[in-house]
């Protein structure tokens, strides 16, 4: 049983490790998981205890440090940092006087250290106080030192051990520092969790329904589908809903990332999440509000973090054995080298403290899953919906792409063009394919007819239904001649459904659907950020796919593919790189699987394709594809900047204080640098993308 529960005040990256590992000591819970970034708690509960276990780990995170839970419904509460700006201003309040008194030699030198101390205490007081009440947590639930050995900790035997040394100065400078450190970034990563719960107000708050002729305001969640509901100008669209007015003018950016206006005419989709930029209109609800795409966004994004990239795995672990190894390692330093040095322990001593200062991994706990959380966000502007972490990586190593093209590459939005033969071949084909899930049966929706009696659907061909007592097949050119239908061939570039009744051939229907106005843009964007191969994978003839994706400029179209066929495809594609595959249909989930990476089309796609593939484009524009993939390179670029400079940084500061060249106040500005550094390199992926 899963179970999340929202939370604030979860102060830092170490703390959140800590919490989880409290909380996945508690009986009952088989695995938690404490996500830093988005402030939620995941609980996976044994069926058997799971109520005793949730109201365990509740009171659990409710009593852990400042952490509350945030109910269902609760406004959000804007982080103010009041108390640690206080404390920071009263600890250099302290600080100054003391700097100034030191220099004076005929002060007394304990009123320097009053001052210093005081000022240590003022900026320092939370975290000795962390430290403390660790202690006891240790044995709580079974042996854990890791609840212990965290930045408090190093922190901490830093600057009592510089006191210890006669060194007030660096003792209460480091405290300093690592408070002002740590402020920048609290305030750094608020401000990219802002920018994630902004998607919250892609949310309307309220809906006007129509009945009667009467006008009521509703919440959003009581909308039912089949509910007329009224858009007036400036409203958010609370439902997805279709068009019944003539005409309205929508403002998607919220949803697309695209500033210029949408024409819906009547019948057209407008999705939850965007505003009516025009006059008054009606429309009705086709998918209740939990259901609806902005519904999907909250969901997709929130729970994103969930799944992690290798690189946060690896930081996670890290962390785990690399502070204990660092905290022995500075036992070593302290004590072997003073026997071979004139037993001076002072000096080595101090380059322990370094050390330890040196070593805190707070700049990659931090900063990897930071850069990762805001490239989930930024793809989010662009309308793009990651579902984990871990297919940035993924899409950034994409080489080839394949398209579905009903749906994908074209509008998907299926009319009937012509009938040859007789008419009531239109009224047979409607009434068969009413029973159908194909995007296909689309066209024959508006189309007076009965519905038949049973209808067989035949996978990438058609259907064979029983119509008015009889049977029928309705279909393509090759289900009629698996049938041995004799059927006049339609001279035609269009997409033609054959329909013949009791064996004998009846008519057929000729159908349009026009390629997106997006698509050659998006195609053309894709090479130019590095794709080899663009295919196409169809089930339709290669005579008609040709002919409606001339204007492409594809590398290849395999044609007349059946689901299976198209998995061999994908195998051959796969062959020469990772291969990322664009579908909208329940026939595409096959190949999706298959695929390296899949990406389905969230408002035209089924459900079955959205809950197959990686990433959903939310409003089905193909344009934002090629802002994912360069979203997902400058992801992986920036985290394998931050890995890689915070280690070199490290390590050439570990190198300087073991040779004595730094004190120990600038081992901890050093290291307050690097994580500062660090968590603004990983803002850069809020910045717009080119």
């Amino acid at each position: 049983m899963k179970r999340v529960i929202k939370i604030r005040n979860l102060d830092c990256a170490a703390c959140a490790m800590e919490l989880q590992e409290e909380l996945a000591s508690i009986g009952g819970v088989e695995e938690a998981q404490v996500d830093f970034m988005t402030q939620r708690v995941t609980l996976i509960l044994t069926d058997d205890s799971a109520e005793n276990a949730e109201l365990k780990a509740r009171d659990l995170i409710s009593h852990f440090e400042e952490v509350e839970i945030v109910e269902a419904g609760a406004p959000e509460k804007k982080e103010r940092h009041l108390k640690e700006i206080i404390s920071l201003a009263v600890s250099i309040a302290f600080f100054i006087p003391a700097l100034i008194l030191s220099f004076f030699e005929s002060v007394n030198e304990w009123v320097s250290f009053a001052l210093y101390l005081s000022s240590f205490a003022a900026a320092g007081w939370q975290v000795v106080w962390t430290v403390i009440t660790n202690f006891p947590k240790i044995f709580k639930n079974g042996f854990h030192l890791g609840i212990l050995l965290d930045e408090n900790l190093l922190m901490t035997i830093a600057s009592a051990g510089a006191f210890a040394l006669k060194e007030s100065m660096e003792g209460a400078i480091v405290m300093i520092l690592y408070g002002i450190g740590e402020l920048l970034q609290s305030i750094a990563v608020g401000s990219s969790r802002s920018a994630i719960t902004k998607l919250a107000s892609l949310k309307s708050d309220r809906a006007i329904i129509l009945k009667e002729g009467k006008e009521e305001v509703v919440l959003p969640e009581d909308l039912k589908t089949g509910d007329v509901i009224v858009l007036r100008k400036g409203d958010k669209v609370p439902a997805d809903c279709k068009l019944i007015s003539d005409f309205a003018s929508v403002d998607a950016k919220s949803m697309t990332g695209e500033a210029y206006l949408q024409e819906k005419r009547a019948g057209d989709e407008i999705l939850s999440g965007c505003v009516n930029a025009g006059d008054m209109v009606t429309a009705r609800v086709v998918r209740c509000e939990s259901e609806s795409a902005a519904a999907k966004i909250l969901e997709l994004v929130e729970n994103s973090a969930s799944k992690k990239a290798k690189p946060e795995k690896f930081i996670t672990k890290f962390a785990r054995i690399y502070t204990p190894i660092v905290v022995l390692i500075a036992i070593i330093v302290a004590v072997v080298p003073p026997l071979f040095d004139g037993h001076d322990f002072p000096k080595w001593i101090m380059t322990a403290l370094n050390i330890l200062v040196i070593s805190c991994p707070c700049a990659l706990i931090i900063s990897v899953p930071l850069t990762y959380f805001s490239g989930v966000g930024t793809l989010a502007r662009y309308g793009v919906l990651t579902k984990g972490a871990v297919y940035l990586d993924l899409l950034a190593n994409v080489k080839n792409v394949a398209f579905d093209k009903t749906g994908t590459l074209t509008e998907g939005k299926f009319t009937v063009a012509k009938v040859n033969g007789e008419e009531r071949a239109l009224s047979i084909a409607a009434a068969a394919e009413k029973s159908s899930s194909h995007p296909l049966a689309q066209a024959f929706r508006e189309t007076e007819s009965g519905r038949a009696e049973s209808c067989e659907e035949i996978s990438g061909k058609g259907l064979k239904a029983l119509v008015n007592g009889k049977q029928v097949v309705v279909g393509s050119l090759r289900l009629m001649e698996d049938e041995g239908i004799a059927v006049e061939k339609a001279n035609t570039s269009r997409l033609v459904v054959y329909v013949a009744e009791e064996g004998k051939f009846v008519g057929s229907i000729e159908i349009d659907d026009c390629v997106k106005a997006d698509a050659k843009e998006a195609i053309v964007s894709l090479k130019k950020v590095g794709i080899g191969e663009i295919a196409v994978f169809t089930g339709d003839t290669r005579e008609r796919a040709e002919e409606s994706l001339k204007e492409l400029p594809l590398d290849r179209i395999a044609a007349d593919l059946l689901p299976a066929q198209k998995i061999e495809e994908a195998e051959k594609l796969k062959s020469t790189g990772k291969l990322l595959y664009v579908g909208d249909g329940i026939n595409d989930t096959p190949v999706m699987k298959a695929s390296d990476v899949s990406v389905s089309m969230g408002g035209l796609g089924s459900d079955a394709a959205i809950e197959a593939s990686d990433f959903v484009l939310a409003g089905d524009r193909l344009s934002a594809l090629p802002k994912a993939l360069k979203g997902a390179k400058k992801t992986k670029k920036i985290v394998t900047e931050n890995i890689v400079f915070s280690i070199a940084v490290k390590l050439a500061l570990m190198i300087l204080s073991v040779l004595g060249l730094i004190p120990l106040w600038a081992a901890v500005l050093g290291d307050t640098g690097v994580m500062l550094l660090a968590v603004l390199n990983s803002l850069r992926m809020r910045m717009k993308l080119k």
